[in-house]
């Protein structure tokens, strides 16, 4: 028993001491909360929503005598709430793109309880970055750290405003880097155990040293709240996206223009490699970079300018982070022989025209709400089971779709009432779908339609 009481201070010892840490960078987080603008009409109808269930129960949503409640339409409220933090003296705030998605203005909260109105210079959704600067000189700065020498078990240490509590600080370590999150092909995730919930959003993540080392984006939950699994955007690749931000306005990213698959054992045994690695090319798209340097389906890329590719989804995040126009070497496995090929990267053409090939296939998988891949309906399968339109589910990542039901297969013919005819109108309203409510989604399973219930959970 002795042995274990003087034993437990020198564990202690042991453990980091992150006060300092705190002390120095806690002045350059700031808490952010988007407006949204709201007329009359939504405005007052908004109130309504929020009624108590026993108002509800026995007056209906229009209160005593059939007159609506809250006569006065509030001009705005509170869209979101997140943090942020200030990367320059002269007011450059670095926060998440989801933060202040259609925010009609955007509201600063500084450590000194400053409240100042900031200006969205740019956002880029595929990263979910979004640089905002507020009109104040002076302002404390955090250092910020290389996120490439980060090591798996680390300590790493977060600070933010989860459900509106400001400065709140959490640790833990780092449980991997460059993960692949479904749809969010462009960024190579930070994960953590640090606990992170919604508010967190946009908030700093920091290394032993007090450099930021990158930006909390996203969580896996179950519950709506931290699980053990949370997952940070990499500084060097965010301060990449910032400068594009501050020359231009919006991130040019390069393209290839190739529909790839993960290469598993039996396929690199196949394609005459030692072990799976690399991306296997399934599709090479028409009138793109890498049709004009001769690429072909069955290609599995190895290696792009010099970097070699293990997995599939390495190979989006290094082809956009090449500059337009860069001429590259890409190695590949063509008939069980090494190539090099030169390739001239292209820009990344806007999320409609990605979505499209020649033949109406999608690009690029599960780049949508539900998180599914989807293509065309053939000619020969609307005959058959007599329907008009549709798109079919190629293939599956874990989330909504999953979680519904959906399988390889099925055709999707209606989402929450509204009609699927074509790779067109699924992206129209499935980017439409509101978040944590039930809708219906009706498909066609083997020539038999079914309904399926579809819950669309947000981004945090």
């Amino acid at each position: 028993m002795s042995w274990v009481l003087l034993a437990a201070p020198l564990r202690a010892a042991e453990l980091p001491d992150f006060t300092e840490l705190v002390e120095q960078a806690s002045p350059a987080i700031v808490n952010i909360s988007s407006v949204r603008n709201a007329d009359a009409k939504s405005s007052a109808s908004r109130p309504q929503e929020q009624l108590p269930e026993i108002f509800k129960r026995f007056f209906g949503d229009r209160g005593f005598g059939g007159q609506e409640f809250d006569q006065q339409p509030r001009r705005a409220y509170p869209e979101s709430l997140g943090s942020g933090f200030i990367i320059s003296d002269d007011g450059y705030v670095l926060t998440n793109n989801h933060v202040v998605k259609n925010a009609d203005s955007i509201l600063v909260r500084l450590s000194d309880r400053r409240e100042l109105e900031a200006k969205l210079v740019g956002a880029d959704p595929r990263s979910d970055l979004a640089l905002l600067k507020i009109d104040a000189d002076d302002l404390p700065t955090v250092p910020l750290g290389d996120s490439d020498r980060l090591k798996v078990g680390e300590w790493v240490l977060a600070i933010g405003s989860p459900f509106g509590f400001d400065h709140s600080v959490t640790a833990g370590i780092v449980s991997a880097t460059g993960r692949s999150l479904a749809n969010e092909n462009y960024v190579p995730f930070i994960q953590t155990d640090v606990a992170i919930n919604p508010g967190n959003s946009g908030g700093p993540l920091f290394n032993l040293d007090g450099e930021v080392v990158g930006i909390n984006s996203q969580i896996y939950t179950r519950s709506g709240g931290f699980m053990g699994l949370s997952f940070a955007i990499p500084i060097s690749m965010a301060m990449e996206v910032v400068e594009q931000l501050k020359s231009k306005g919006h991130v040019a990213r390069g393209w290839l223009g190739v529909i790839i698959q993960e290469v598993n054992r039996d396929l690199a045994e196949s394609f005459g490699l030692d072990r799976p690695m690399g991306a296997l090319v399934a599709k090479v798209l028409p009138d793109s970079p890498a049709e004009a340097a001769k690429l072909q389906a069955g290609d599995v890329i190895i290696s792009l300018d010099g970097r070699s590719i293990e997995r599939s989804a390495e190979l989006p995040q290094l082809v956009g982070r090449v500059v337009p126009g860069k001429t590259v070497d890409i190695g590949v496995v063509r008939d069980g022989s090494n190539k090099t090929l030169a390739l001239t990267v292209g820009e990344l053409p806007d999320e409609r025209s990605l979505a499209m090939g020649a033949d109406g296939e999608r690009a690029s998988g599960g780049d949508n709400p539900l998180k599914i891949q989807v293509g065309a309906l053939e000619p020969e399968r609307a005959e058959e089971w007599k329907i008009d339109g549709g798109v079919v589910v190629r293939s599956l990542h874990s989330g909504p779709g999953a979680e519904a039901g959906l399988v390889v297969g099925d055709v999707i013919t209606m989402l929450n009432g509204q009609p699927i005819t074509d790779l067109n109108s699924f992206a129209e309203v499935s980017g439409d779908l509101p978040e944590n409510k039930p809708v219906p989604m009706r498909i066609i399973r083997r020539g038999s339609p079914l309904f399926l219930p579809l819950k669309i959970k947000p981004v945090e």
